[in-house]
C-alpha cells in the first residue's frame, strides 16, 4: 500500500496522554497515517480550515466528547459543516442514551467507548472511511433503552406554552394571560386547553400543581430556550455532562 493509499487520520483529545497512546498505536497499521491532533473542538477546526487549502484534510477524525470550550458535538456540527466529506468518530468514556442521540445527530458517524480494544478502533475507522457507522455496544444499548424510556410529563409543551402554564401557576385568568402576552382571549383560552389537554389535568389547578412539581414551568423573563443553556446570557441549569473522561484508552494502547 503507497502513503497516498493510506486513511489519513486526526486525533482530537483535550488529554495529549491520549492522544499519544493512539498515535503509537496507529503505527501498527500500516494502512492508517496519522495526520493531524488537536487539544480541543476550537483548534480542531483551525487545523482542518489550514489543511484544507492545501485540499490534504483528514479522512475520519477520532473526536473527544468532553472538552472545554468547544466540545465535541459542537465540533462536530461545525466540521461538518464545513468539510463534509470528514467522517467524525466519537471516541468517549460517555455512554448515557442523550449524548449518544446527541453525537449521531450532530452528524458523527461511528460512537465508541475510551476502552476499545485498539484493533476494533482501527476497524471502525476502516468502516468509517466506506461510510459505514460503528456504535459501541454500550452505546447502542443506551440508545434502545432511551428510546424506550417514557416521555417526561410536559416534554411536548411548546414554548408559548410553557409561559402560558406559568402565567397559570401565579394564578391569572385566561384575561389576565392575553393582556400579559399580548394575545387575544380566544388564543390565551386555546393554549390553556391545550395544556391540560397535554398534562391531563381536570382543571387549571391541577396543572398549576404538575407544572411546580415537576418544574415544567419558565422563569420570568426568559424563554424556554434560555431556560436550556442555549441562551448565553442564561446559565444552564446543569452541564450536559457530569465529569471528566477517563483514560482507559491510553492505558490499553500503551501495554
Amino acid at each position: 500500500m503507497t502513503e497516498s493509499d493510506a486513511i489519513r487520520v486526526m486525533i482530537v483529545d483535550d488529554h495529549a496522554v491520549v492522544r499519544n497512546g493512539i498515535r503509537y498505536s496507529l503505527l501498527a497499521f500500516p494502512d492508517l497515517e496519522l495526520v493531524a491532533e488537536a487539544g480541543s473542538g476550537r483548534e480542531a477546526l483551525e487545523v482542518c480550515s489550514r489543511m484544507s487549502r492545501s485540499c490534504a484534510l483528514p479522512n475520519v477524525v477520532l473526536m473527544d466528547l468532553m472538552m472545554s470550550g468547544m466540545d465535541g458535538v459542537a465540533a462536530t456540527q461545525a466540521l461538518l459543516a464545513q468539510h463534509r466529506q470528514v467522517r467524525v468518530i466519537i471516541l468517549t468514556s460517555f455512554e448515557q442514551g442523550p449524548l449518544v442521540q446527541e453525537a449521531l445527530g450532530a452528524g458523527a458517524i461511528g460512537y465508541l467507548l475510551k476502552d476499545v480494544a485498539i484493533d476494533d478502533l482501527a476497524n471502525a475507522v476502516r468502516a468509517a472511511q466506506r461510510g459505514k457507522g460503528t456504535l459501541a455496544p454500550a452505546a447502542a444499548q443506551a440508545l434502545v433503552a432511551e428510546a424506550q424510556r417514557p416521555q417526561e410529563l410536559g416534554w411536548d409543551l411548546t414554548d408559548r406554552e410553557r409561559e402560558v402554564l406559568g402565567l397559570v401557576v401565579e394564578g391569572m385568568s385566561n384575561l389576565q394571560i392575553a393582556r400579559n402576552l399580548e394575545i387575544s382571549l380566544s388564543t390565551a383560552r386555546s393554549h390553556v386547553s391545550t395544556i391540560l389537554s397535554k398534562l391531563a389535568a381536570a382543571n387549571r389547578a391541577e396543572a398549576a400543581a404538575l407544572a411546580v412539581k415537576h418544574d415544567l414551568v419558565i422563569p420570568t423573563g426568559h424563554s424556554y430556550r434560555d431556560t436550556m443553556g442555549h441562551n448565553p446570557d442564561v446559565p444552564a441549569p446543569q452541564s450536559r455532562y457530569n465529569g471528566k473522561c477517563g483514560l482507559q484508552l491510553a492505558c490499553s494502547v500503551a501495554r
